[in-house]
């Protein structure tokens, strides 16, 4: 098979059939390069037409927080406050500096994700 860049859902779709066949191909060989190159085609196709958005902050820190078995009164100790944790987990106030260094380093939420502008509540 020749390899081509993908432009098409139906290279795209090719692609991934051509993967599928040689799935098992030994790296350092033929086919083991093919396989290498067609998934760097289709990573970079699917970033370019399937984005993932980052999570919103609120849905990262509700996220992390169910995962560690936290509970709104656990977040207000990190935070300070039962009312700023509230505030925060509505959407009615945005996260100061403070608290993105302290969700970071306490909860591991990458601060990128929580830099983010909250999206205003209506």
């Amino acid at each position: 098979m020749q390899i081509h860049p993908i432009h098409t859902e139906q290279d795209y779709k090719n692609a991934l059939e051509r993967i599928e066949e040689i799935f098992d191909a030994k790296p350092g060989t033929k086919e083991g390069d093919e396989l290498e190159i067609l998934g760097i085609l289709v990573d970079e196709y699917e970033k370019k037409n399937f984005p993932i958005e980052a999570p919103k902050p609120v849905e990262a820190i509700t996220f992390r927080m169910d995962q560690l078995g936290m509970e709104q009164k656990d977040l207000a100790r990190l935070l300070g406050s039962k009312s700023r944790a509230s505030e925060i987990l509505s959407g009615k106030r945005s996260l100061s500096l403070r608290q993105i260094k302290i969700l970071y380093r306490k909860l591991g939420i990458p601060a990128d994700v929580l830099i983010q502008e909250a999206a205003p509540v209506t």
